[in-house]
C-alpha cells in the first residue's frame, strides 16, 4: 500500500535512501553521502510531499517525494529493488499526484533507463546538481 509516512518513519526513510544510493550511485563519494544525508533528513523531507510503500506487514520498502508536479526523490531499499515498488510509487505519482517531471543523475544509468521505460524523455541537462556539485543532472518530462 502507498501512504503518507509520519515523522517517526523518517529514520527508516533515510536508511532506505542510503541503501539505495550505495547500490545505485557508485559515482558519489562517501563524503558526499555524508554531506547529503543530514540535508535530506532535516530539510528535503520537509520540502516535499512524501509517500511510502508499505508491505502487508507494514514494513516500509521505498518512498517518493513530490513537489510542484515533479518527482524530487524516489528510492527503494536495495534488498527490495526489482520487485516493482518503484514502478508502483511512480505510477501513483503520475496518476494520483499529476507528476510529469523528474531530474536524474546522468551517471545513474539504471534510473535514467527506468524513467525512459516509464515514458519520460530527456529535455535538458545541467553539469552540476542542485547543491552545485559536479554530478550532471538530466531533466526529464513525461511524454503525455
Amino acid at each position: 500500500m502507498i501512504i503518507k509516512p509520519v515523522f517517526g518513519d523518517y529514520q527508516r526513510l533515510i536508511a532506505i535512501w542510503e541503501s539505495s544510493v550505495r547500490a545505485t550511485h557508485h559515482f558519489i563519494t562517501e563524503a558526499d553521502i555524508q554531506f547529503y544525508k543530514p540535508l535530506i533528513l532535516e530539510e528535503y523531507f520537509h520540502a516535499v510531499d512524501l509517500f511510502c510503500y508499505k508491505d502487508e506487514a507494514l514494513a516500509i520498502h521505498g518512498f517518493i517525494g513530490v513537489a510542484d508536479n515533479k518527482v524530487e526523490m524516489l528510492f527503494i531499499d536495495d534488498c527490495m529493488r526489482g520487485q516493482g515498488i518503484g514502478k508502483q510509487l511512480l505510477l501513483y505519482g503520475i496518476n494520483q499526484l499529476n507528476i510529469g517531471k523528474v531530474d536524474v543523475n546522468e551517471q545513474n544509468t539504471q534510473a535514467v533507463d527506468f524513467y525512459k521505460h516509464m515514458g519520460f524523455c530527456v529535455t535538458g541537462r545541467s553539469e552540476l546538481d542542485a547543491a552545485g556539485k559536479n554530478y550532471p543532472i538530466l531533466f526529464m518530462e513525461l511524454a503525455r
